[in-house]
């Protein structure tokens, strides 16, 4: 005899149960007509063998899930948002508050959703043990740190992006390249960094530390670095901002400066945000599959609610290079 089951029963064991599919219990659940009458007599005989309730029988159980943002507050949220929307998901969005105090892990699990994706935050020892207790499924999209083994995640190839960046700036003829990450604790921003570092150092052009600031990853951060990179005595003629909203920041700090762009400075993002394209001049910039970093994690989550296995715990997408009129040779 099989041993019980502890705690409640779920769709996906119910489904492991039966050797059926999730959609397949889901749909009979739910009374829908489209499944084979042996099929839905099996499926039936096993809810009743593990005594399956519906928690709410006039909504009926569906891949609901949790999406926290640690702040919704820009284009970039916007395209992950509009990627997990697109995996077949149905989503709740929260921004949780991470002021000192909050226990953010104990607000989600308490949410009672089958699983989480959560985009920048970071994943405490602490953190990753209470989710390991709650066995809720959860996927970090961009994480602040990388996360514990038992933690999927999803990002991008910043390390590259960065390098294509930099690189570009170099084979125009630019020597003086500033470079303003996001905040110094995340990890795309040091990737980023390191791959700027990593086209310096190709190049035989040393790095310095005048040229290597840290922004916000907002319009603010850009603006206010490249207003002090502008005033140096010897200010840099090329800037690889690290995401395109602190690209537009610079730009914004160069036009007020009296400087063009790019005249007389070239200005590379990283995100390739809708609005990258309408920018004036169009902007220059790494190509973040955002989107696509969305589809991914609910492709992931979806794969942990069901109980299949994960063929890896680290996923990453490809990053490119999109040239637009933002970057020239410098002036002679």
């Amino acid at each position: 005899m099989a041993a019980p089951q502890v705690g409640r029963p779920t769709l996906a064991s119910i489904a492991a149960a039966a050797g059926v599919s999730l959609p397949t219990v889901s749909k009979v659940v739910n009374g829908k007509q489209d499944v084979a009458p042996a099929t839905r007599a099996h499926v039936q005989k096993v809810l009743e063998q593990h005594n399956y309730v519906p928690l709410n029988r006039k909504a009926p159980e569906s891949l609901l899930v949790d999406v926290v943002f640690t702040a919704l507050d820009s284009p970039w949220a916007i395209e992950i948002l509009r990627g997990i929307t697109e995996s077949g998901l149905e989503v709740v969005v929260n921004a949780l508050s991470q002021s000192p105090g909050t226990d953010w892990v104990q607000q989600l699990i308490a949410g009672g959703r089958r699983g989480a994706i959560v985009v920048t935050s970071r994943l405490t020892p602490a953190d990753q043990r209470r989710l390991g207790r709650s066995r809720l499924p959860v996927v970090v999209i961009d994480p602040v740190d990388m996360p514990g083994q038992d933690v999927p995640s999803v990002g991008a190839t910043n390390w590259a992006g960065g390098l294509a960046a930099t690189e570009h700036l170099i084979e125009l003829g630019h020597r003086r390249i500033a470079a303003i990450g996001g905040p110094e604790p995340y990890l795309c921003s040091r990737a980023r960094l390191d791959g700027y570092r990593a086209a310096l150092d190709r190049a035989g052009i040393g790095v310095d530390p005048q040229l290597l600031r840290h922004g916000n990853f907002h319009h603010e951060g850009g603006y206010e670095q490249a207003r002090r990179l502008l005033e140096l005595p010897d200010p840099p003629t090329a800037v690889f901002a690290g995401s395109d909203e602190q690209a537009f920041g610079v730009m914004e700090a160069a036009r007020q400066a009296g400087l063009s762009v790019p005249g007389d400075l070239s200005v590379v993002g990283f995100d390739d945000l809708p609005m990258a394209r309408w920018s004036s001049p169009p902007l220059t910039t790494v190509c973040q599959p955002l989107a696509d970093m969305g589809r991914m994690a609910g492709r992931v989550l979806t794969e942990l609610i069901t109980g299949a296995e994960l063929a890896t715990q680290r996923v990453e997408l490809a990053t490119h290079l999109v040239t637009r009129a933002s970057t020239a040779p410098p002036r002679t």
